[in-house]
């Protein structure tokens, strides 16, 4: 392992140290690698990792329902079920990616992961032009190496295509009132970045937005620098882009509107044990406990910002003297999320997700300025947690190309397979609900009951027939429909009962 050297003071003239941050070129090399390999076991990832229930498997399988009906208004959450839960963007990625390479989880979340590479290139790009190379090359390894932006940077769900939009909101608002030249391109990265948003969320990504950069404008005074934007083109270039799918939404299913702005953005999150939630149910957690998922979200470089705390005079030094307002709009971009939701009631963690990469550029800033010579203990430490991090994602993509099994049980592939394998025209049933991971390996094919009347006539429908069930309800299921039903074993979550040959049937 190559330990990152931070201290750019009294070095030898051998080791061609170059930017604010001094480091080496086998630094440099580190860095890039780590990179480049933290691609590759995110990739690999994508092709080993079963798709899992419920969260992604949802969404994958409400993809899978959108390339078959090839319905790109309304996603489906059952058949003639209109999904009102989140605006469609996330969807159409998948989608588009299925329709280009298959009905598979590669084809689903090749496209997510491109939306977070967009997101890293931006990171990297613009910490470039605001500081340097070394620090752009800093904060996008500290930002990719973070536990949940590493796992839901290809994770099928609404929240990387959001963290895009935010991201290119933020850069794109910030360049276009400080910049010199060129501001009606970045005003329209700024718009464009609300509309994505929009699109893969609905109004939380533009709060998300508007909460820093409020408060940058106030606590700065900076309010005459509004008038840089280009509104009247921004605004239009906002609503061409969202105003169509919202208004055919609604003409299509008509309550939508009232569901998602009401429901889903101020029901959700004020309402404890939310009971609206008509596709699942409601998160619970105590208010406040959003700043707790930070610190697990940012892992483990939220240590490294507490860390921080130790130097707080310096930190503060850094902060008042800083004209630019490029501390401050960082910190308030980091944490909006938490302003957001610490009065909310039903919360995930990945709802800490679009302050992250303001948080990996303001930790990296402040290092540099707080701790500029580092020291060989804080070189080692920073080093060795990188690698850390690189042996726990490589190690994870290894057992999970060897044995998916031991990393997730939350997955239906292994017992839809198993059941194929025993017989392709086998109907398979799911005792108790729905599972969408075991819809989407069977291409729709499966089906769900909880009623025992079904499972009684699976003895004289004659056809073969498989029950997926819970390990606690084997011996129900089992007295329910009789001896020509034998337990298969254990595949994951569930048990597998399969029902024995019928006369005539040489499976």
């Amino acid at each position: 392992m190559v330990a990152l050297d931070w201290d750019f003071t009294n070095v030898p003239q051998q080791k061609k140290r170059t930017g604010a941050f001094g480091l080496t070129d086998a630094n440099r090399r580190f860095l890039i690698l780590a990179l480049g390999f933290l691609a590759l076991v995110r990739l690999l990832l994508i092709f080993w990792l079963p798709v899992t229930d419920s969260t992604e498997a949802r969404y994958i399988e409400i993809a899978r329902k959108m390339v078959v009906s090839n319905d790109w208004i309304t996603p489906q959450f059952d058949w003639g079920v209109p999904f009102w839960g989140k605006p469609p963007l996330h969807t159409w990625l998948s989608a588009i990616g299925m329709k280009l390479f298959g009905i598979n989880p590669f084809g689903a979340r090749i496209l997510i992961f491109a939306a977070t590479v967009l997101t890293v290139t931006v990171v990297f790009d613009w910490t470039r032009r605001k500081r340097n190379t070394d620090t752009a090359l800093i904060a996008v390894i500290i930002l990719s190496s973070s536990l949940l932006f590493f796992g839901a940077s290809a994770f099928v769900m609404t929240d990387m295509t959001m963290v895009l939009g935010t991201t290119l909101s933020m850069v794109g608002f910030y360049q276009c009132v400080r910049s010199e030249g060129g501001q009606r391109v970045w005003g329209h990265m700024f718009f464009t970045g609300l509309a994505i948003g929009l699109m893969a969320k609905g109004p939380t990504a533009a709060v998300l937005t508007g909460i820093p950069i409020f408060l940058w404008l106030l606590t700065g005074r900076r309010w005459r620098m509004l008038r840089r934007l280009p509104w009247v083109t921004g605004v239009l270039l906002l609503a061409v882009l969202t105003a169509p799918w919202y208004a055919a939404a609604e003409f299509k299913t008509p309550g939508f509107l009232r569901y998602f702005i009401v429901g889903e953005h101020i029901e959700r999150f004020l309402v404890p044990g939310w009971d609206g939630d008509l596709y699942g149910s409601g998160h619970s957690r105590p208010k406040g406990i959003i700043w707790l998922y930070w610190a697990g979200v940012f892992f483990p470089w939220s240590i490294f910002a507490a860390v921080l705390t130790l130097r707080a005079s310096k930190v503060r030094k850094v902060f008042s003297r800083d004209g630019s307002g490029w501390y401050a709009y960082l910190a308030f971009w980091a944490i909006s999320p938490l302003i957001l939701f610490a009065p909310a009631a039903n919360i995930l963690p990945a709802y800490v997700l679009p302050g992250i990469p303001a948080a990996a550029i303001l930790l990296t800033s402040l290092w540099r300025e707080v701790w500029p010579g580092g020291g060989k203990v804080a070189r080692f430490v920073v080093g060795a947690t990188l690698g850390a991090m690189l042996t726990l994602y490589s190690g994870g993509a290894i057992i999970c190309g060897i044995s998916p099994g031991r990393l997730t049980t939350k997955s239906e592939r292994s017992l839809v397979e198993r059941a194929s394998d025993l017989d392709p025209e086998m109907t398979l049933t799911y005792w108790g609900g729905r599972s969408y991971s075991a819809e989407f390996y069977s291409r729709g094919t499966v089906k769900a009951t909880a009623s025992p009347k079904v499972l009684r006539k699976m003895k004289t429908n004659n056809r073969r027939d498989a029950i997926a069930v819970s390990s606690q309800s084997v011996p129900e299921v089992l007295a329910i429909v009789g001896p020509r039903f034998h337990d298969m074993g254990a595949f994951g979550r569930r048990h597998l009962i399969v029902e024995s040959p019928r006369d005539g049937d040489n499976s």
